[in-house]
C-alpha cells in the first residue's frame, strides 16, 4: 500500500486526484481512521451514515467505507443513489447517528474525489477532531495491517422523507403555492438532482429543469454554480418568462441563483437577502454569523435592523459552529455556503435556494428589487476578488509582515480596523475593506475586496499590487 503524499484533511475535508491520491487504499486508511475515532468517542454503536455524489466510482469509495466501519463495529447506512451533503448531514439528526461521512470533492474538476467527516453536532468537523483522524491516518500508513474489512452489509436507506419532512417545517410552501412561481432549476448534472423540482412542483410551481441526468464529468465544466457556468441556467429563465433560476453546486451544499431577468446574483447579494427575509419574518432579534471575507452588507442589514454581527475565520466549519452555539438566526460565507436557525449547522444549497423562493413568492418582489429595497435602506456594497501567484515561502513570508507590520494607511485612507482572524483584514475609514489571505491548498495569495463605489474598488485593486510587488495576477 502506497501513500503519495501526506493525507490530510483541509477546510473541508480531504479531497485529491482519483487513482493518484485518491485511491481505494488510501480511502480505506482513511476510513480506518475515522472508524477509530468514532468509536473512541463512545458513540459507534449509534451507527454512521455514508453518503456519496456523482462523481466517478463514489458509489464504491463509499461501499468500501461502508465496509470498513462495518468491520470496526459501526452500523454503516448508506442511502440508496447519490446524495447531497446537507441530506446526509440531516440524516445525522434524523436517525440519532454517531456521524456521517461523506464522499465528494464538491465543485472541484471531475478527476478529484473527496472524503469529510460530519461528527453528530451537524456541521463540517472542527480542528481538533481532524487534526486527531489526521494524526491517526500518519500511524496507519505506518502499519495499513491495522486497516479493517469484511464488514456486513450496509443498511440501505432512503433519507428524503426525513430531510423532506425538515424542509417543509422550515419553508412557507403555502406562500409558494399561493404566487404560482415559474422557476428554472439547473442542478449542473450532479447530485442536487431531483430536490428542488421536487419541492417546488409539490407546491404548485411550474418548474423546468435543466441539466437533470448524472454525468460524472458533469458535461464538460465544473459544478460550479458561478455566473459563468448559469449562463444556460440564465438564458432558459428569460425565454420561459421565469420568476427565478435555481442552481446547485456538485453535492448541493451551495446555492446558485438567477434572477427574472436573467442577471445572476452574486453569493454575497444572496446571503444578505436570507438574511434581510429571515429577521422580516421569522426573528425580531440575535445575530448574524459570517466569514471574514464575507460582504459588509450583511454588518449594514444588522446595524440596521439591531442585530449583533459574529465574524469567523474562512471554512464553514466555524460558521456551522457559531448557529450551534449561539443566538445567530443566519449563518454565511461569501463562496456560497448559507443555513438557517432551526436548521443543521451546515450549508445548505437546496434551502438557501428555497428561502429565495418563498421570499419572492411573500413579497411579490424579484431578487433584484429586494436588493433596491436593501441599497436604499443602506447604500449600495460592492466586491471582488484578485488572485495573486506566489510561492508558499513568499506568500507566508508576506502574511507574517501584514501581520507584524499592519499598514496604517491603504489607498490614501486610514485604516480604521484590523482583523486577524483568518488572514489579515484592513478596514478603512468609510468601511471599504482589504482582505489579504493565504490559499490554503495553492501558491496563491487572495485578496477581497469590498467599496462602496466602482472607483474605491479600484483605489483597492491598486492597493494590492502595492503591497504585493512581486506577485503574478492571476484572476480569471
Amino acid at each position: 500500500m502506497i501513500a503519495s503524499k501526506k493525507i490530510a484533511f483541509g477546510t473541508d475535508g480531504w479531497r485529491a486526484v482519483m487513482a493518484r491520491e485518491f485511491t481505494f487504499d488510501n480511502v480505506a486508511l482513511v476510513a480506518q481512521a475515522i472508524a477509530d475515532y468514532v468509536n473512541g468517542t463512545g458513540k459507534g454503536h449509534k451507527g454512521v451514515v455514508i453518503g456519496y455524489d456523482a462523481r466517478f466510482l463514489s458509489d464504491q469509495f463509499a461501499a468500501l467505507v461502508a465496509d470498513v466501519l462495518g468491520a470496526n463495529g459501526i452500523p454503516a447506512l448508506v442511502p440508496d443513489r447519490d446524495t447531497p451533503t446537507p441530506v446526509v448531514a440531516y440524516t445525522i439528526r434524523a436517525r440519532d447517528l454517531a456521524g456521517a461521512v461523506m464522499l465528494t470533492a464538491s465543485h472541484n474538476p471531475p478527476e478529484y474525489n473527496g472524503i469529510k467527516f460530519i461528527p453528530d453536532y451537524c456541521h463540517p468537523a472542527l480542528p481538533e477532531i481532524t487534526d486527531a483522524i489526521t494524526a491517526r491516518i500518519q500511524e496507519i500508513q505506518a502499519d495499513p495491517s491495522q486497516v479493517k474489512t469484511g464488514g456486513p452489509t450496509p443498511q440501505i436507506i432512503d433519507p428524503k422523507p426525513d430531510y423532506y419532512a425538515q424542509v417543509r417545517r422550515l419553508i412557507n410552501f403555502d406562500a409558494i403555492t399561493k404566487a404560482n412561481l415559474t422557476v428554472v432549476v439547473d442542478p449542473l448534472y450532479a447530485t442536487g438532482r431531483g430536490y428542488l423540482s421536487e419541492l417546488l412542483e409539490a407546491a404548485g410551481a411550474t418548474v423546468y429543469t435543466i441539466h437533470n441526468e448524472r454525468s460524472p464529468l458533469f458535461g464538460g465544466s465544473l459544478p460550479e454554480p458561478n455566473e459563468t457556468n448559469l449562463k444556460a441556467l440564465s438564458a432558459m429563465v428569460v425565454e420561459k418568462g421565469a420568476d427565478l433560476g435555481l442552481s446547485l453546486d456538485g453535492d448541493a451544499d451551495r446555492f446558485g441563483m438567477v434572477d427574472r431577468t436573467g442577471q445572476y446574483i452574486t453569493n454575497n447579494q444572496v446571503i444578505s437577502l436570507v438574511f434581510y427575509h429571515w429577521l422580516k419574518t421569522r426573528y425580531d432579534k440575535g445575530s448574524v454569523v459570517r466569514t471574514v471575507a464575507t460582504s459588509g452588507m450583511i454588518d449594514a442589514i444588522a446595524r440596521h435592523f439591531g442585530f449583533n454581527v459574529l465574524e469567523t475565520p474562512v471554512g464553514f466549519k466555524w460558521v456551522g459552529n457559531a448557529l450551534n452555539t449561539t443566538d445567530a438566526i443566519v449563518g454565511g460565507e461569501e463562496s456560497g455556503g448559507l443555513s438557517v436557525k432551526g436548521h443543521i449547522p451546515e450549508k445548505d444549497g437546496i434551502v438557501a435556494d428555497l428561502i429565495i423562493a418563498e421570499q419572492r413568492a411573500v413579497t411579490g418582489k424579484s431578487p433584484l428589487e429586494t436588493l433596491d429595497e436593501i441599497k436604499a435602506l443602506i447604500g449600495d456594497f460592492l466586491t471582488t476578488r484578485v488572485d495573486i501567484k506566489l510561492p508558499d515561502a513568499s506568500k507566508l513570508a508576506l502574511l507574517a509582515r501584514l501581520r507584524d507590520q499592519t499598514p496604517v494607511e491603504v489607498a490614501g485612507q486610514k485604516v480604521a480596523f484590523v482583523s486577524k482572524v483568518d488572514g489579515v483584514k484592513m478596514v478603512r475609514e468609510d468601511g471599504s475593506w482589504l482582505l489579504i489571505r493565504p490559499s490554503g491548498t495553492e501558491p496563491l495569495v487572495r485578496c477581497y475586496i469590498e467599496a462602496r463605489s466602482p472607483q474605491g474598488v479600484e483605489d483597492l485593486k491598486q492597493a494590492v499590487h502595492t503591497l504585493i510587488p512581486d506577485g503574478v495576477d492571476v484572476t480569471h
